[in-house]
């Protein structure tokens, strides 16, 4: 039977698929871990994030998904760090989609 929230025993994929949430280093962990499954999980969820962020420069309303964004980078950061493959709500929807 599957798990339904993986977990990485790696520290080193750890450490970097929570990297992966800090905006442009999203893209960063894409191109140097593309062989390692937990990392590009985890990458394209924050390269979602890093994406919407651009958002936070409409006042007012950017600011409040800015807020979101945050959130879900605090939440993503702390999943990978301790090794769960966390599926962020509508991000990985998206991210999923990301062919890569």
């Amino acid at each position: 039977m599957e798990e339904k929230n993986p977990v990485s025993k790696n520290s080193d994929s750890n450490l970097m698929g929570a990297l992966a949430y800090v905006w442009i280093l999203s893209v960063v962990m894409l191109v140097i871990k593309k062989d390692d499954e937990f990392v590009k999980f985890h990458a394209k969820q924050g390269l979602i994030l890093f994406i919407v962020s651009w958002i936070g420069i409409v006042p007012v309303i950017g600011w409040i998904i800015d807020v979101v964004v945050v959130l879900f980078i605090i939440i993503g950061f702390i999943k990978a760090l301790s090794g769960e493959k966390y599926k962020i709500p509508l991000v990985g929807d998206l991210a999923s989609k990301i062919n890569i």
